[in-house]
């Protein structure tokens, strides 16, 4: 059985951890993938859309445990680099 990871206080007790093991020997099932958004928001839109429309988007958004705000932003990044 693996073992499970601790919780951690600060930055450093994590970063100390990371140096310090082995996560071969951690379970990691309750992890989840993170998209890091690195990019400058130097740009803005503004658009209107039906109530209902905005309200599933947010409840999506909240099921995923982002905001709806980058919930769009991602949307709008798939449809643009999908194939035609």
């Amino acid at each position: 059985m693996k073992k499970k990871i601790p919780s951690f206080s600060s930055d450093q007790e994590a970063e100390r951890f990371l140096e310090e093991n082995d996560l071969a020997e951690y379970d990691m099932s309750g992890f989840k993938p993170v998209r890091f958004e690195f990019s400058v928001k130097d740009a803005r839109v503004n658009f209107r859309v039906p109530a209902a429309l905005l309200d599933a988007v947010k409840a999506r958004a909240a099921a995923r445990g982002i905001p709806y705000q980058r919930f769009i932003r991602e949307a709008l990044e798939q449809a643009v680099s999908s194939p035609k």
